[in-house]
């Protein structure tokens, strides 16, 4: 996609303050009530029961022209990007821009939970509805000419987007960098002479050169206010073929906007040999040599080849390789998941109603999904749950100290955005069973996989989201060894992915993150060994250590909008045995305590206490039998890995969320939503902590007991690189629980009702007794039952 010329009539006149270029504007109602007709000037918005949440993603709308009596459907991103440019035309001196993102601006939390009619507390009665809920939207561009970026918000008056406010950020600020960029960083090296000419020394031609774009990370080389990528290349000989198994042995950097290489580095080897003869680094330093220095001859090396074996995964090409062996692994039989009477959810545009269970499910170009307004009826009383819950930043830091390595610590959210990297789901093969897809083909309405692309037209994707549910094995079972009679219930649980896992029949609420893909690699020079800080996982092929760390923001509303955090450690008695207090020296038990003040708010697991902590409503009656105010506790479940880098150093100073385990925050609404971003709004080529990010929200005195309060909870794994994990890498799982703790009288799940999967047989004999096989739940004598 191409960048967006604008022609700049010469009687405008711009109008500036603070930075802010502004059309003061009267925005009409455009969600009044909760009825499906929306009046707005001239026209009507319909509202047909898929559209109906204020929360629903920037997509399509359906608008009747009162004239003709006809029913259009109209692009949302396509008519707030015209809405941008027809503005920066009238009022700006701006000649060129390319779009980077739009969003909505979400509402007034309140707001949102009066119109939905969620009470603000459990057993009270929701708020009326004080002030309408405006549709706006959030976006990025570039000045394609000054590199300046802007954020603009737009709002829908009389059926027409119009520009609320436009702000220029500050110099250096860089939004999120796009998919066209990522594809136009390959393009661009591939075009270049000095990439030729490099790739040429090694047999290599231009249409066999490919590149990742991956942000630049940190090099305080280059200005903030050029946009930068650096390029990691690779050769590729086929279409298909696994070009990762052929690492290049140079890294351009490049600029976005001008689409030019500004500079090339070459990472220095470990083929030097100190007093004693082991390895140590060619180049004097891990640190960068300027940019006035011959890149090539300050990593005190040659040029090293590309490895020369495919390691292919296709199996096509896996045929073709040399030494292919065919698997001796038999078939598996097929596995088919059936329900023949349907799915147990139901769907109203993008809310999914489930096992008591409510929730709007929402797909933006950052988070990916977003779900929010979760809500539990209990026995036909309304329980307010979590208003927000998503992936909001997620950082990678590589291991090799090396320059220019340490640049690799990409923010998979913050720089590139997980949604504009969401991949076109597959039925039969990402998705199993009965799936229904919010997505361009299931939802035209709404289509909520999309994003804006370079040129201000929409981008689609076909299947985004996939909704389905899953046998989880067991959820309870009990035998009276007494008399033999046996009960169990099967688990099912509702499964909402790109990638998140939510919802049990037992209250419990997962996030899930499956690991896989093919590893970052590098090429070794011929008889250079493994580095200190990453494994050979191939001839000649390195795969350097690094940390996958994320963090989950959980808006929680339990039981009311005000909660409190609790932090408990499971610690032994300290009375030694043989004590009056401790005899047999068996005791254990737990200490507890509210954290209170938003200093106290970042917090570090302790694996020796099992510490635990707790989301409580403390307004709320307590438990009938425990005496405790009810809530949910987060499980970590050995996941709870923070970041490694030294303090001061390059990741630690952008990064700083992934230092603590749990933050807890209190939340402060502004114009397009809460405190949502850990890491800040704007992340790519920051170089320290930002304002607006957790760390400084974690600061002073500013209460977070018995408040609106927001977490972020830090979970992530250590990835020491394997050679099972080449050439594509199995799953590896990451979760976070939250499970219920005085919250509901007993086992939520108990009177979900056994069933008998009448299906089930015998694997290798015939049954001659169905009954006898399958027998009846609950029956006494019944050992075996399964319904």
């Amino acid at each position: 996609m191409s960048p967006v010329p604008i022609a700049i009539p010469t009687s405008v006149q711009e109008v500036v303050q603070n930075d802010i270029i502004h059309k003061p504007i009267k925005p009409t109602t455009i969600v009044t009530t909760n009825q499906d007709v929306i009046t707005n000037g001239s026209h009507t918005l319909m509202r047909p029961n898929n559209t109906s949440h204020p929360l629903d993603s920037l997509t399509r709308e359906e608008t009747r022209d009162f004239a003709s009596g006809i029913y259009h459907l109209t692009s949302v991103i396509s008519a707030i990007s015209l809405a941008v440019r027809r503005y920066v035309v009238e009022h700006t001196t701006v000649k060129a821009i390319k779009f980077i993102t739009c969003s909505t601006a979400n509402p007034p939390k309140r707001d949102v939970l009066a119109f939905l009619g969620i009470p603000l507390a459990t057993g009270e009665q929701p708020e009326t509805l004080k002030n309408p809920i405006i549709r706006k939207a959030d976006i990025d561009f570039i000045d394609l000419v000054t590199g300046d970026a802007y954020d603009a918000i737009l709002v829908l008056n009389d059926g027409e987007w119009v520009m609320e406010t436009l702000t220029k950020l500050p110099e250096g600020t860089q939004p999120q960098i796009s998919v066209d960029e990522l594809f136009a960083a390959e393009n661009t090296v591939r075009k270049d002479p000095r990439v030729q000419k490099l790739a040429a020394e090694q047999g290599l031609k231009p249409e066999n050169i490919y590149a990742d774009g991956w942000s630049i990370g940190w090099d305080s080389r280059f200005p903030t206010k050029k946009r930068l990528q650096q390029a990691l290349l690779f050769a590729r000989f086929h279409e298909h073929d696994n070009l990762y198994a052929y690492p290049l042995d140079f890294i351009p950097v490049l600029d976005s906007n001008s689409l030019e290489v500004i500079h090339i580095d070459f990472p220095p080897h470990r083929t030097a040999k100190d007093e004693d003869g082991n390895p140590t680094l060619t180049a004097d330093t891990t640190a960068p040599p300027s940019l006035t220095e011959d890149a090539l001859q300050a990593s005190g090396r040659g040029r090293i080849p590309y490895p020369n074996r495919p390691f292919e995964y296709l199996p096509e090409y896996r045929e073709k390789q040399p030494g292919f062996k065919p698997s001796t692994r038999e078939p598996l039989k097929p596995l088919q998941i059936v329900q023949p009477d349907g799915v147990s959810f139901k769907m109203n545009g993008q809310e999914i109603e489930w096992q008591n269970w409510k929730m709007h499910i929402a797909f933006n170009h950052r988070e990916g999904i977003a779900l929010s307004t979760i809500t539990y009826n209990e026995n036909g009383q309304l329980r307010p749950m979590i208003y927000r819950l998503s992936l909001v930043e997620m950082v990678v830091p590589y291991a090799s100290p090396e320059h220019p390595h340490p640049r690799k610590f990409a923010f998979d959210v913050g720089e590139y955005g997980i949604g504009t990297q969401a991949n076109d789901l597959t039925l039969g093969c990402d998705c199993l069973g009965k799936i229904h897809y919010l997505a361009y083909l299931t939802d035209p309405i709404n289509k909520p996989g999309s994003f804006i692309g370079q040129d201000g037209t929409p981008f689609y994707i076909k299947r985004a989201i996939c909704i389905h549910e899953e046998d989880n094995g067991l959820l309870w079972k009990h035998t009276d060894f007494r008399t033999g009679r046996a009960y169990s219930v099967r688990s099912r649980r509702l499964v909402i992915s790109m990638i998140c896992t939510v919802a049990n029949y037992d209250g419990t609420i997962e996030f899930e993150v499956k690991l896989t893909g093919i590893l970052n690699v590098y090429p070794l020079a011929e008889g250079e060994t493994s580095t200190p800080f990453s494994t050979t996982v191939a001839p000649r092929v390195s795969a350097q250590y690094h940390q996958h760390l994320f963090s989950l923001r959980i808006d929680p509303m339990f039981d009311g909008l005000h909660n409190s955090v609790v932090e408990s450690d499971v610690i032994a008695v300290s009375a030694p045995t043989e004590s009056k207090e401790n005899w047999a020296g068996n005791a254990f038990t737990t200490t507890s305590q509210t954290l209170r003040l938003a200093k106290e708010g970042g917090r570090e697991y302790d694996f020796s206490k099992d510490r635990r902590w707790s989301i409580v409503n403390p307004n709320m009656k307590e438990h009938y039998a425990s005496g405790r105010h009810p809530g949910y506790v987060l499980g970590y479940r050995g996941f709870a890995t923070t970041l490694l880098a030294q303090p001061g150093s390059w990741v630690m100073k952008r990064a700083g969320f992934s230092t603590k385990s749990l933050w807890v925050v209190k939340d402060v609404e502004n114009d397009v939503g809460g405190r949502m971003w850990p890491s800040g709004k704007y992340v790519p080529q920051t170089r320290s902590t930002p304002d607006d990010s957790v760390e400084r929200w974690a600061e002073g005195d500013e209460s977070i007991e018995n408040e609106d309060i927001v977490l972020f909870a830090t979970l992530g794994v250590n990835h020491i690189t394997r050679p099972e994990d080449w050439p594509v890498m199995p799953v590896e799982h990451v979760r976070l629980t939250m499970r219920p703790i005085n919250f509901f009288e007993q086992n939520p799940a108990i009177d979900v009702p056994g069933t008998q999967d009448v299906a089930s047989i015998l694997a290798f004999e015939e049954p001659s007794n169905t009954e006898e096989i399958h027998g009846t739940n609950g029956t006494n004598g019944t050992t075996s039952c399964c319904n």
